[in-house]
């Protein structure tokens, strides 16, 4: 089966086309808050480079999040239309899976730290299991401080890794000494390569079923609960 992979969680967009050759076809480039102007044309660059036709597809898997709310909102929308299109089933990936998976490899606690904005992050944490990742942590989302609480209080050796342990890497390193290393964005292969492993055991959802991780509450939200509580 070939998977087509929509990562837009985070400032990067990615693309890629894989199946059980392994990852056929990729895109990736971050251009700020580009994602709809550039995803279309990644999706037809892919498979125009891998000589795949969109009808050839057997599953859409997109990243659900947690991220940025436009990015994700793009990315969501473009993979269920096509799924919906192309009547094939989904398959939804955390944005925290797919940081972690690229360092299956570690013996070390893996921490994907993803930055939230407004001086928050999001982050969970992994430990190496055979074939890949296993989440120790439930998805977490709060500020730099509350990290390097979480990162003290377990006391283990830590490797962290997305764009929130890049930008906030002083931070972190002075309230607890760890490594802060690659990948900075979640990859659209890693997206293809775990969502071929669930499509294996047939682990699919309608377009309808696929829901985001928002963690928080869209900014408009929180910007009218604010303006409701005004006096």
């Amino acid at each position: 089966m070939l998977i087509l992979g929509i990562e837009t969680a985070t400032q990067q967009v990615g693309v890629a086309i894989g199946g059980h050759e392994g990852v056929i076809a990729t895109f990736e480039v971050a251009r700020g808050r580009r994602h709809a102007e550039i995803l279309t044309p990644a999706i037809e660059f892919v498979c125009a480079q891998s000589g795949i036709d969109i009808d050839e597809i057997g599953c859409v898997a997109v990243d659900v999040g947690p991220g940025l709310f436009t990015g994700m909102r793009v990315g969501l929308a473009a993979a269920k239309a096509l799924a919906l299109a192309l009547r094939i089933p989904m398959i939804g990936i955390s944005s925290l899976d797919l940081l972690a998976f690229p360092c299956r490899h570690t013996d070390r606690v893996v921490v994907p730290v993803i930055d939230a904005r407004k001086g928050e992050v999001f982050w969970a944490m992994y430990r190496q299991v055979p074939g890949g990742v296993q989440q120790v942590s439930a998805p977490t989302v709060g500020p730099v401080e509350d990290l390097v609480a979480d990162l003290l209080a377990r006391s283990q050796e830590v490797l962290c890794v997305g764009d929130g342990a890049a930008r906030y890497h002083e931070e972190i390193v002075e309230g607890y000494r760890c490594e802060i290393s690659a990948p900075v964005h979640p990859s659209a292969g890693a997206l293809v390569q775990l969502a071929h492993a669930r499509a294996l055991r047939e682990d699919w959802v309608r377009a309808d079923e696929i829901e985001p991780i928002y963690l928080r509450a869209p900014d408009a939200q929180i910007n009218w609960a604010t303006r409701e509580r005004r006096p």
